[in-house]
């Protein structure tokens, strides 16, 4: 017991001096001290307080539509093959929204008869998944990029060559994808039965309206779509970002206004699921003025209309 005593006087003894020393130095080193170094030898400064924009789940509209500008001069700088890549793989995502919405809301026939207005809403909320798919997985979608790449343009980032060069690519890759999709989905049989049906009536559907109205079903979808991308850009974190995917979008599908890049997908469905409708009708009485629509939305509705609000448009105005 004595010699415990004397050991922790002893320990007492040495350490007193040092915790002295170190009482007396420390003010010198403290890292609220002005003269205090940081790691590369400057003076210590205090974290700034994080701002409003900081701790905000969303961003500016100003500061969204330049997300979309650098989205626009990104897509410039991927090669070509990984483009049309990207876009083979938007278009299938696209695909994979149109299917699940076939394969539910085809085999609701009693529901169908009693309460269209139902399904409708069924095939609305459901396909959204498309471009959440798109947007989260990135990939490239004509009617998002007629947006960006618009964007980016009107703010004299890009040339009319690398807009028409992203458009190109990005159709011609989305057009690919869904086809592909299509076959695949008709090949494997859930196209058979209430889904290939739905599929089929859509297709005489959508070829059976007049040029104008058509483009302007087109020009209305874009709007609501290229919407969808802004608010999806908007938001920081992945609900928010859903959120502000799926009411746009499912408003255009309830509504019926018509997607080119959708319906790459649902006509090749619905001539698999011998709709009776040929390629040429399909072009001229739908992709072709649906095409025309979305590119007006994307690139003036929305990729000009921003440029006049928040960027080189507008400016001094």
């Amino acid at each position: 017991m004595v010699s415990l005593r004397l050991t922790v006087v002893a320990l007492l003894a040495v350490a007193g001096p040092v915790m002295t020393l170190s009482s007396q130095q420390s003010p010198a080193f403290t890292p609220r001290s002005s003269a205090a170094l940081n790691v590369r030898g400057g003076a210590w400064k205090p974290a700034a307080a994080p701002t409003a924009a900081d701790s905000s789940m969303v961003l500016t509209p100003g500061a969204t539509y330049q997300a979309l500008v650098a989205k626009g001069v990104s897509n410039t700088k991927i090669s070509t093959i990984k483009t049309l890549t990207a876009a083979i793989m938007g278009g299938a995502y696209v695909g994979v929204g149109g299917m699940l919405s076939l394969a539910v809301c085809g085999n609701m026939p009693g529901i169908a008869s009693s309460n269209p207005g139902l399904v409708k809403f069924t095939f609305a909320a459901l396909f959204p998944v498309a471009l959440f798919l798109c947007l989260q997985a990135g990939a490239q979608l004509f009617t998002g990029n007629t947006a960006t790449m618009g964007a980016a343009y009107f703010e004299n980032k890009i040339t009319l060559k690398d807009v028409l060069r992203s458009w190109i690519l990005a159709y011609s890759g989305n057009m690919v994808g869904c086809g592909l999709f299509a076959l695949a989905c008709s090949y494997t049989g859930v196209l058979d039965g209430g889904a290939g049906k739905m599929a089929s009536n859509m297709v005489v559907s959508k070829t059976s309206g007049a040029f104008g109205p058509t483009l302007v079903k087109g020009i209305l979808c874009n709007w609501l779509v290229c919407l969808a991308v802004f608010c999806a850009a908007q938001a920081k974190d992945v609900t928010g970002k859903y959120i502000g995917i799926i009411l746009p979008i499912s408003a255009f599908v309830a509504i019926g206004f018509e997607h080119s890049v959708a319906n790459m997908f649902l006509l090749p469905a619905g001539m698999l699921s011998q709709a009776g409708v040929d390629i040429k009708t399909i072009l001229l009485k739908n992709l072709l003025p649906v095409t025309l629509g979305n590119t007006i939305a994307g690139a003036l509705l929305v990729g000009a209309g921003f440029s006049w609000q928040f960027g080189k448009l507008g400016e001094g105005k």
